[in-house]
């Protein structure tokens, strides 16, 4: 099969042909046709598969916490609070306690995520998945970024806030501070545990997501269905 490469899909999509133009030419340059809807349905699927993949393994008991790659960590601001507290009776495990809360709140959030993609995946363009598809590596995780990012802020804070206190990880964090701040000649300390814990997530949950999309790229097992393999093949070298 001869394989339509990335740059002649560049060239159409700058030269601004239309979509049967582009379907015309993929006919000639394919032994079995890859059309524009193709495209599309192929990268929503594997755009799809890839994000509630990345979204269920981070939303798992231990999906954050137990990957040092995705762990997420205290603030810098707040490492001086829990070093300063070690030696107080009742702070002395501070710091693991609170990282421990803290990561079981962004996988408690991680849940919501699904449905934000989905929404955003329903409402990508032919234009968008040619984008995609002739790309960076991490091209349909930058659309996702660009699509969901502030939307996913907004409905992880509140998640992040509710299972923070679920966890009772605000209020570890507020008792510490509070303690930490009645220690005499240090700079009060007021960090948004809540936002940083958000930003946090977030950062964990594309990166993952874009781990997923490299696999589909570069993985032809990966390629689980008939139509991942045409679309993502078009892409290969012969």
């Amino acid at each position: 099969m001869k394989y339509l490469s990335i740059s002649l899909l560049a060239v159409f999509l700058f030269a601004g042909c239309t979509s049967q133009q582009i379907r015309d030419t993929l006919s000639t340059f394919l032994d079995t046709p890859l059309t524009t809807e193709e495209v599309a349905n192929g990268l929503k699927e594997a755009l799809n598969r890839g994000s509630q993949k990345g979204a269920s393994a981070l939303a798992q008991e231990g999906g954050y916490f137990n990957d040092l790659a995705y762990r997420i960590l205290l603030p810098e601001e707040a490492q001086k609070v829990t070093d300063r507290l070690k030696i107080i009776p009742g702070f002395t495990d501070l710091e693991e306690v609170v990282i421990r809360k803290i990561n079981q709140g962004a996988e408690d959030a991680a849940k919501e995520a699904a449905p934000i993609f989905l929404n955003a995946i329903k409402s990508m363009t032919i234009q968008d998945a040619f984008s995609i598809l002739q790309g960076d590596k991490d091209a349909a995780t930058q659309y996702l970024i660009r699509s969901t990012r502030n939307e996913l802020f907004s409905r992880f804070n509140p998640v992040i806030v509710n299972s923070l206190d679920k966890f009772q990880a605000r209020k570890v964090w507020s008792d510490a501070t509070t303690k930490y701040n009645a220690i005499p000649f240090v700079d009060d300390v007021d960090t948004d545990l809540a936002g940083y814990v958000t930003n946090q997530a977030l950062d964990g949950l594309f990166k993952k997501v874009a781990l997923e999309e490299l696999n589909i790229r570069n993985n032809i097992n990966a390629r689980t269905t008939d139509l991942l393999k045409k679309v993502f093949g078009a892409q290969d070298a012969e």
